[in-house]
């Protein structure tokens, strides 16, 4: 349940030490550009054109940059590749792909913990923006990106982050339509600043509902969760129970049909050779971790379901009892089982009086084709109606439960 969580967003922050005024600055005065030039700039198809495709070069550089190539190592980019990732990740203004990458392996290795800087259980404001914007006594688990420092190239980006993102997120975009088509204005405030407030709420998105809304479609022990509409936000990132168990994997959307256009991407690089060694996990695992699921919340929907009471939690009962009891209400033998059908006299699709006629009598061939050859339905309805186990009966397979002089009929039904 969403609602339940959001009531409760702000009692999972921890205590605040201070204001990270830089990204508090870009997270609010984007938006509010954003929001004022709506109102009142004109936007241009070519401004709305370029926009769209500098917020998938920006949002790529985070999905297949940042993340799949950078974060978990799912493939290897050649230089040229590389390059346009991590200027893409640049101008999507969400810190060095060093600082961002330590951040994302800190929270796979400590996933829902006090060492996850993004700790779904502290809340979707929180995991949303909160931890960006506060300083906190909450410090990062540690985790290994040793290979990140031996990159001369996420070493270069690091070192001069400040004026990198100045360049890709903000003079670029402005500079574009400014000089080709003479929307200065337009370039700022669309290209920049409103492309920048989605693509940053888009990929926050994965760190807050991306953990509170969808399906546990291979583990639910861990909050990561698969949704449609995260996917859409995300340029597929969207998957992200699937991700969460299998990190190395390129994908995040496992089947063909799932919204992944990151995967599409990458995939598409490796086939004009611009990527290699594309990670798949094993689909034999994949595959077991859905079943697992599955069976789980068949044996949750198991457990929901009345079953007849236990064989050998049934009374024994003679057959003079039998004939005695038959008397007061109707009782009938099936498979050596007395059933109480008397509640079900006036809903029988055979009318009452055959009911009531077979009162106190063994109807094992009628049930089972005699008379009429009952449903799957009918046979776990009958179950339900046992009170007792016929003294000298047998508990076995409906057919051998069936006179001898009838079996042989039955069977030829049965084939046909």
């Amino acid at each position: 349940m969403l609602f339940p969580k959001i009531s409760s967003l702000i009692q999972g922050f921890p205590e605040i030490r201070g204001i990270r005024w830089f990204n508090l600055g870009i997270v609010l005065l984007m938006p509010a550009i954003s929001g004022i030039s709506l109102l009142t700039v004109t936007l241009h198809s070519q401004t709305m054109w370029f926009s769209a495709g500098y917020y998938v070069f920006s949002m790529l550089g985070i999905t297949a940059g940042y993340h799949r190539l950078w974060s978990h190592r799912s493939y290897k980019a050649s230089l040229p590749l590389q390059l346009v990732l991590l200027f893409g990740g640049t101008s999507a203004v969400q810190g060095s792909c060093l600082w961002w990458s330590k951040s994302h392996r800190s929270h796979h290795r400590y996933t829902d913990t006090d060492l996850d800087p993004y700790d779904s259980r502290r809340g979707l404001l929180w995991t949303h923006i909160g931890w960006l914007l506060f300083k906190s006594d909450l410090h990062s688990g540690t985790a290994d990106i040793s290979d990140l420092r031996k990159s001369r190239l996420i070493q270069f980006q690091h070192k001069w982050y400040f004026p990198l993102l100045l360049i890709f997120g903000f003079i670029l975009p402005t500079l574009v339509p400014g000089f080709l088509w003479g929307d200065w204005i337009g370039g700022f405030c669309f290209a920049a600043a409103l492309r920048l407030t989605v693509a940053h709420h888009s990929t926050f998105s994965i760190n807050s509902i991306a953990h509170y809304l969808g399906s546990t479609s291979y583990d639910d022990r861990l909050s990561p969760r698969d949704h449609y509409l995260s996917a859409i936000l995300t340029m597929g990132e969207g998957y992200h129970n699937f991700h969460h168990q299998f990190p190395m994997d390129y994908r995040n959307a496992y089947l063909w049909y799932q919204y992944d256009p990151t995967k599409w991407f990458i995939a598409f690089c490796g086939f004009i050779g611009l990527a290699s060694h594309l990670q798949i996990f094993p689909s034999n695992e994949i595959t077991k971790g859905a079943l697992t699921m599955k069976l789980k919340k068949l044996k949750q929907l198991q457990d929901s379901v009345r079953w007849p009471t236990p064989v050998n939690e049934l009374p024994i009962v003679t057959w003079d009892t039998f004939q005695e009891e038959s008397e007061t209400r109707v009782l009938i033998v099936v498979s050596g089982f007395i059933h109480d059908v008397s509640s079900f006299i006036d809903r029988h699709p055979g009318g009452v009086s055959l009911l009531i006629r077979s009162s106190g009598k063994d109807m094992t061939a009628a049930f089972f084709g005699g008379i009429y050859n009952h449903s799957n339905a009918a046979h776990n309805l009958l179950s339900m109606m046992r009170i007792g186990v016929l003294a000298g009966g047998v508990e076995m397979p409906a057919d051998r439960a069936i006179p001898p002089s009838q079996q042989l009929y039955v069977a030829e039904k049965r084939r046909f």
